[in-house]
Parts: structure tokens; sequence; C-alpha cells
């Protein structure tokens, strides 16, 4: 029943309001169509080295694949935590799960390794792998689509049918696809790049999901919090665990708040991941980073402290694009798609924006200028020199 109580998009339902589908009916479609995938594959030559316990498990992974995800979607996955995949193996394989699976037919083991984090594998092990984690996986087919749907963008569709009827199974690939469904995998990762730039990654989103990462981190290093308390939320007990906490971590509870409010910070400069310092990277050193970014911004936005300032980094994105194309003897990049990997790494680079987020405070409503935002633009730019 958690994942019912977990909103598939987060905070995104601030930006998109019909946004309020949960992991629970996406675990059920993506359940749906491992079904079919599993079914055309069998029809066409799989059944040879499919084992039923196999199969029942494969279905139990798709079903049970978000089990161990975090509240607010994934706004706490640059954390110090445990994944949310080893999360969910471990689950799996503890009662009562463990029966359940065992009661469907499956091996919760096999199940478990299905999900878990660490790609490879031999055999059925690594063909289930590549069914539930890949370019035509049943999760992102089902993500695509819902998303785009409740949120009312008419981006993410995809052509489930046909996609379906272009796919042949491998035994090491996982499944291979004709020719003529080059057009469907061109759809789902121009799909994918518009819902990140859309709304994956809209700045309302990128800056809630900022304002809950600073908050836990805090909370976090100053012991206010340990990870295991952390894990098995849904989005409310996510929110009562901080708020339990709002004595002794005042300023993450504010946070914590404001986002539940919907009053988030905003972005007063951008700029291209090409650039940035690779000290960014580091989630832990982002607060000496900030600070020194609020100190030199503070002729400008007079007051500003570094707990009132956010430097947004967009975790790694990837386009999967390792489909094997039959009949073109080759693989999805060197096909007759112009989706070659340059065009990939040019939809990725357009995305990773590094964004500075303040407190909402320091702009009331009409008092920002281009003035203001240039001089901004300046200082941040003499401070990433300087932080090189």
């Amino acid at each position: 029943m958690r994942l019912h109580r977990i909103m598939q998009l987060g905070p995104a339902f601030y930006v998109y309001p019909g946004a309020t589908h949960t992991r629970a009916s996406h675990s059920i479609g993506v359940y749906h169509l491992a079904r079919r995938l599993l079914n055309c594959l069998a029809e066409q030559g799989a059944d040879t080295w499919l084992s039923k316990e196999g199969v029942f498990s494969f279905l139990c992974a798709a079903l049970l694949h978000d089990l161990g995800h975090f509240p607010y979607t994934h706004s706490l996955k640059e954390l110090p935590l445990e994944s949310h995949e080893t999360l969910t193996a471990r689950i799996i394989c503890t009662e009562p799960i463990k029966s359940m699976v065992k009661t469907a037919g499956g091996d919760p083991e096999f199940t478990a390794a299905i999900i878990g984090s660490h790609s490879g594998g031999q055999g059925e092990l690594s063909f289930y792998r590549r069914l539930l984690s890949g370019t035509l996986d049943p999760d992102k087919l089902d993500y695509l689509n819902r998303d785009a749907r409740y949120c009312g963008v008419p981006y993410g569709a995809q052509d489930v049918d046909f996609i379906l009827s272009c796919l042949h199974p491998h035994q090491e690939r996982g499944a291979d696809i004709s020719g003529r469904g080059i057009p469907s995998v061109e759809s789902i990762l121009f799909s994918k790049y518009l819902m990140y730039r859309t709304v994956y990654w809209h700045r309302q989103v990128r800056s809630a999901t900022a304002m809950i990462k600073k908050a836990v981190l805090g909370a976090l290093e100053a012991g206010f919090i340990c990870p295991d308390e952390l894990y098995n939320l849904d989005d409310q007990g996510f929110f009562s665990l901080m708020e339990s906490r709002k004595n002794v971590s005042s300023h993450a509870m504010e946070l914590i708040q404001s986002v539940h409010d919907g009053r988030f910070y905003v972005p007063v400069t951008e700029f291209s991941f090409d650039i940035f310092p690779a000290r960014l990277l580091e989630i832990n050193k982002r607060s000496e980073l900030e600070e020194s970014l609020a100190l030199a911004l503070s002729p400008v936005l007079k007051g500003i402290r570094k707990e009132m300032l956010i430097i947004d980094v967009p975790e790694p994105i990837s386009f999967e694009s390792d489909l094997y194309v039959a009949d073109e003897t080759c693989f999805f990049p060197e096909s007759s798609s112009t989706f070659k990997s340059e065009m990939v790494n040019t939809l990725v680079k357009s995305l990773r924006i590094i964004r500075v987020f303040v407190d909402a405070r320091f702009f009331p409503v009409g008092e920002k200028s281009p003035s203001i935002d240039n001089r901004i633009l300046q200082i941040t730019q003499k401070w990433l020199q300087l932080i090189v």
C-alpha cells in the first residue's frame, strides 16, 4: 500500500496539477507491459530457453521493481543512501514478500537479482535484466505514456502495439528490433528528452527537488536523522519524519515546509554543465561552494546566507540506444537512424543545466530587473573562475 502514497513525479504536480498518479499505478502498468512483451517474444521462439519459474520471477520483478523507491520521486537519489534497487531487492527477499513471490511461482532470490543494481549475469537472468532495463523496457514505455497523459502534455505518447510487433527475441541481447521499428525508437528517445526538458527537469521541479535534497543532506550530516529512517517511507511519512525533528533542524524543516506549501526558491542564474568545476559533483562539498557563492553575491543580494542559496546540479542521464537492428546487422547508433551518438550527446548536454536558486524573499514580485540579472551573472562567472 505504501506505493499508493508515493506520487510518481513527486513535486511535479505543483507545475502540472494532473500529475497525481502514483508509483503503485505505474508498477501495475509495468507488469502489464512486461507480460505482453514476454508473450510476444515467447511466441517467436524465446519459450525454448525460458523456464516457468523464471517467467514468474520476471513478472514479479516487473510488478515489484519500485518497492523500495524513495518518497518525493528522485529527490533523495543523490544523497549518501542505499539505492532504491538495493532496497527493493532486500524487501523481496524478506517476509512477507518472499512468501508471496514463492506463492506466485517465482524465486525471490532470482526476482531480486533481476532488479538488483548490478548488471550482467548469465543465461536467463541476463535475458530478463535486459528486458526490464533497456531502450524499450516496459518501465520506460509505461512512464512515458502515463506521465504525459497525467501532465496533459503530448510528448510522451508511444505506440506500444507497433513497438512490440517490431521486436524479436535474442537469448543474449534480450530483444532485437527490425528496421521498420527505428522510428519508434527515435520517438522514445526524443520523447524522453522532451519530458525531461518540460516536465521532469522543469525549473520549478528542479527547485523543489534541490530544496528537499539540501534539507535532508543537512539533517543527515548534523545527525538529526539517520539513513535507515528514510527507507520505506511514503510522501506523508517523509514529511512527518522531518516535522518531528523541527526543533533540532529548523532550517531543514523550513525548506521541506516551503516545498509542501508550494513556495519554491527562484533561479537567479544558470550555466552549462560543460564549464562546471568538478567539485560541484561532490554533494558533500557543495555546501562549502554555496557558502562562498553566497558571500560573493552578498553585495547584490543583501543578507544572503548559504542556507538561502542552492546550487542545483542535475544527475547523470542516459539515453539507452544499445538495441540491435536485426535486418541492418548493426546496433542502433550505427543504423540508418538519425539518432547517432553525437546527437544523443547533444541532447544530454542541452538538458544538464546547473542553476543557482535563492530564497524567493530576495525577489519580491516586480523587483527583479535586467541590471540585477546581469550583476548576478557577472559575479557568478567570476566565482566560477576562482573555484575551478
